[in-house]
């Protein structure tokens, strides 16, 4: 898809000028093959319309936010009401005590929340509340796991200093004598064990968690003092109505949320169990937007409809469906065509392909076709999807994998994502 002349293109040289690297973040010009739009204009319930008006079918949800559908009446509406009787005051509404309520009945470790914007804010909560509970400095965490963009965990290390990563012990994730060497290193200096829900590492397949190593996770953290923390961030309400490890009858002390919780709305949130509420209170903490109501009002609903609805059961369904759908269609062209993860957040990857030019030729075959996956990040569903959609993304990707199958000898290689490779989210 040619962009030459593009809105697009008009908006990227514009923002050359303005923006360091013309765009930041996980939007960054290179992490995606050149055709794909930097800038959209608006998003409906499963699809996106970037600003040419070229409308995609979205398995990004917006790297994870859209749950129940880009403009959801019932959300927004709640979202709206309350702006109309205030959102940034100088405290919080009642609204603050109801979501939290909310979240505590629904989650079943959690017994107190403290609200934010971002998921790094709640990562970042979780390691100062566990390092005020046990005065100990040591983090334990999976190697390639991601757990935000602050310092101490920043995929790319340029403009830290050791300091901020000091203090850190690597672990294999799911390797549970990897697990117990890094707890014997941090000795008696053990604030914290960090836990993704299921190994999401980009450009790698993705994988389940071995209960043997949450649990044992848990284990040692009782052993040691230490608190087990839980990153549900990306994966929260898209594997289960509760924890993400509640699936393997493991509760956390800790666990942080975000994305979903308001369907897209700014809000996310660090849950914990009474045995950290006096650490929690202790730490210094806050946001000139961390009180926002709105967003909270668009979180009460949310929840309603995750608690009322059959959200979960039909995107686990309509998931079977894709997997099932692009296992025949990628065997019947002759691709090793590998689908990890959750049905609900897949991760596409083929064989064959250390630098990532089979994915990015059929990440750009889709978006000609009008989907929009992504070739080296997990993707997610939402409930606005319907069998159609997911009919509609099969028939994309046949014609996608024809496509591919009659290009792939020439391929360029994707050196832009050098300085990614090496797990860097």
């Amino acid at each position: 898809m040619s962009r030459a002349n593009s809105r697009d293109r008009q908006l990227r040289e514009r923002a050359e000028a303005v923006i360091p690297g013309g765009m930041f973040g996980h939007q960054s010009v290179g992490l995606l093959p050149d055709d794909y739009p930097q800038f959209f204009a608006h998003g409906d319930g499963a699809h996106i319309t970037d600003v040419d008006g070229n409308r995609y079918l979205d398995f990004m949800c917006a790297y994870g936010p859209n749950l129940f559908g880009y403009g959801h009446p019932d959300i927004d509406a709640a979202f709206v009401r309350q702006l109309g009787q205030g959102d940034t005051l100088t405290g919080p509404t009642a609204l603050m005590v109801e979501l939290a309520e909310a979240l505590t009945a629904m989650v079943t470790h959690a017994d107190w929340a403290i609200f934010c914007k971002n998921g790094t804010d709640a990562t970042t909560m979780a390691l100062s509340a566990a390092r005020a509970h046990t005065r100990r400095k040591k983090v334990i965490r999976a190697k390639g796991a991601y757990h935000g963009a602050a310092p101490w965990c920043v995929p790319r290390p340029a403009g830290t200093i050791d300091t901020d990563r000091a203090n850190q012990i690597f672990c294999d994730y799911n390797d549970v004598a990897s697990l117990e060497a890094a707890v014997a290193e941090a000795g008696d200096d053990l604030a914290a064990i960090f836990a993704a829900p299921f190994k999401h590492d980009a450009f790698i397949d993705q994988a389940d968690p071995d209960p043997a190593y949450a649990k044992r996770a848990r284990e040692l953290c009782d052993q040691t003092g230490a608190l087990l923390v839980v990153d549900d961030v990306r994966a929260g309400f898209r594997l289960v109505r509760d924890c993400s490890w509640s699936r393997l009858g493991v509760q956390p002390d800790l666990s942080s949320w975000g994305k979903c919780i308001a369907n897209g709305h700014p809000i996310s949130v660090l849950l914990g169990s009474n045995k950290a509420r006096k650490a929690a209170a202790a730490i210094y903490v806050t946001g000139s937007f961390w009180y926002q109501a709105a967003p909270m009002a668009a979180g009460l609903e949310t929840l309603r409809l995750i608690r009322e609805t059959d959200y979960l059961e039909r995107i686990t369904t309509l998931g079977e469906r894709l997997r099932a759908g692009l296992t025949e269609r990628a065997g019947a062209a002759g691709f090793g065509f590998r689908q990890t993860g959750p049905g609900t957040m897949p991760l596409f990857l083929f064989d064959d392909d250390p630098d990532l030019r089979k994915g990015f030729c059929f990440a750009s075959e889709m978006l000609e076709r009008g989907v929009y996956v992504h070739p080296w990040h997990n993707m997610f569903l939402c409930a606005a999807m319907t069998e159609a959609d997911i009919d509609g993304a099969l028939d994309a990707a046949e014609a996608s994998f024809g496509a591919l199958k009659t290009q792939v000898r020439d391929l360029a290689p994707v050196e832009k994502l050098a300085f990614l490779s090496a797990g860097a989210r």
